[in-house]
């Protein structure tokens, strides 16, 4: 990754003026064509443009794929979490890493092709000897969230007070202040959440989308503004309430639907990937919490209309680190490792962020614990599948219960089993070696009592500060 210093500095060979800039050959070209011919060439060399994106391969990125070779503006139709934003924001990466503009100019104008009467002045003034400034790919995409107090001079712009004041009419097109759409000419333009806007503000951008022209108070700009719009909304607002205009609807090339990740594995590695995570959190751990944000999307206590977010589980995984810290904190462990028993934080930490239906107020809690167990036992059964656990049930029968709890640390709970060999495969199903620290060999011990206990193997008594599996 680039440095902020080195993203704001260009390279010194690129040209400075347009003199020199006509001499390298370089042309002006528009933005869909940039992002057009940057997509083959991604494509064609086997490059994946999509660097974080989890899940989209087969579905939504072939559909945004074809929407950009067709030059499309396109909105993004999805639940909340589903990873919209994240990958409007990937598009910046196909544009030219660096693209030549006037220098000092109010818009982002190509030097060869001024569009606002002042570059158009100041190029035919000084001719070959415009000056030439290089724009970085991260600085051409703006983002904006709509939101119903969202003005029409925020977005397409408003005569400014201070240029009248200063002795200019309210005729001279120059008296204009520009909004953020003609401030993304010749680059991206995302709105966040479109239906939001009020639908007087939604008009404004019809012109913009279709004639590519801009009105402001009476004011008709011819401005070939170069710009690709994409947006996003949530389908509910999309469809069923009908907050998006239809003449807007229709000027948008290509609508393309998201989706929560379809299989465990694609869960698994978005939560890895997106959560900073202040204790090591093995991956049978982050099993459980995509199994249990995946039982919380099919659950009919759940609003699915509201959908269960991404974030959830981002926020599960950070919750049950943060529980492995304290208590390693509280036992002197080192170093931090999670263990099934900090999952139980989840449920008390999180449960306001699930929206459930109508009717099961106070249930909430017993809902939410019902589901985790049956993650626990769905990660169990999947990664201990036709392996015979009786032994260590009858281990712990015949006198070895153990126990365990935030102020029980990992080698006690190793210390209350004998040596089995069960105990070693268990481990190595996990991805756990005789090596690795106590803390994720019990974590290990503990995914295999959770599980005896749940298919009522073991009995488990449930303490203040502990838990005893006997």
């Amino acid at each position: 990754m680039r440095s902020v210093e080195q993203v704001s500095t260009s390279p010194p060979e690129l040209p400075r003026t347009v003199g020199q800039l006509r001499a390298a050959g370089v042309q002006p070209r528009s933005v869909k064509d940039e992002i057009r011919e940057n997509l083959l060439t991604a494509l064609r060399s086997g490059t994946n443009p999509w660097q974080g994106i989890v899940g989209f391969d087969r579905t939504v990125l072939p559909q945004l794929e074809r929407a950009l070779l067709a030059g499309h503006d396109v909105v993004l139709l999805g639940e909340r979490g589903q990873g919209k934003t994240r990958l409007l924001r990937t598009l910046a990466s196909l544009l030219d890493e660096w693209t030549p503009v006037i220098a000092g100019a109010e818009l982002g104008e190509h030097p060869l092709a001024p569009i606002t009467p002042a570059a158009q002045r100041l190029a035919a003034e000084l001719g070959d000897d415009l000056p030439v400034a290089w724009r970085h790919r991260s600085e051409r995409y703006t983002e904006k969230l709509a939101t119903p107090d969202t003005s029409v001079g925020d977005l397409i712009g408003d005569v400014d007070p201070v240029r009248v004041a200063q002795g200019r009419s309210l005729g001279d097109p120059e008296t204009i202040h520009f909004g953020l759409v003609p401030r993304a000419h010749r680059g991206i333009i995302a709105v966040n959440e479109l239906p939001d806007l009020a639908e007087r503000i939604q008009v404004a951008l019809l012109n913009v989308m279709e004639e590519r022209d801009i009105q402001v108070r009476g004011h008709t700009l011819r401005l070939p503004l170069d710009v690709l719009l994409v947006a996003t909304a949530n389908p509910e607002d999309y469809t069923n309430r009908g907050r998006i205009i239809t003449p807007l609807k229709d000027r948008f090339g290509a609508e393309v639907r998201t989706h929560y990740p379809l299989d465990i594995d694609h869960e698994v590695a978005l939560v890895a990937q997106e959560a900073e995570l202040v204790a090591e959190v093995d991956e049978h751990l982050l099993e459980v919490l995509a199994r249990f944000v995946r039982h919380l999307r099919e659950s009919p206590a759940v609003d699915q209309r509201s959908g269960v977010s991404a974030r959830f589980a981002v926020a599960a995984a950070e919750t049950v680190a943060a529980a492995a810290l304290r208590r390693s904190a509280i036992t002197g462990e080192h170093p931090a490792v999670a263990r099934p028993v900090d999952l139980e934080s989840v449920i008390e930490v999180l449960r306001g962020k699930v929206e459930f239906e109508a009717g099961e107020e106070g249930r909430e809690y017993e809902l939410l614990a019902h589901l985790l167990r049956r993650s626990v036992a769905d990660t169990a059964r999947a990664r201990l599948a036709g392996l015979d656990l009786r032994s260590l049930a009858q281990a712990v029968s015949d006198g070895h219960p153990v126990a365990t709890g935030e102020h029980v640390p990992a080698e006690e709970v190793l210390a209350a089993l004998p040596e089995l060999p069960v105990l070693h495969e268990v481990a190595r199903r996990l991805g756990v070696a005789a090596t690795d620290s106590p803390g994720r060999i019990a974590a290990a011990v503990e995914l295999a009592l959770e599980s005896l206990y749940l298919t009522k193997h073991l009995a488990k008594d449930v303490g203040e500060d502990r838990a005893v599996y006997g």
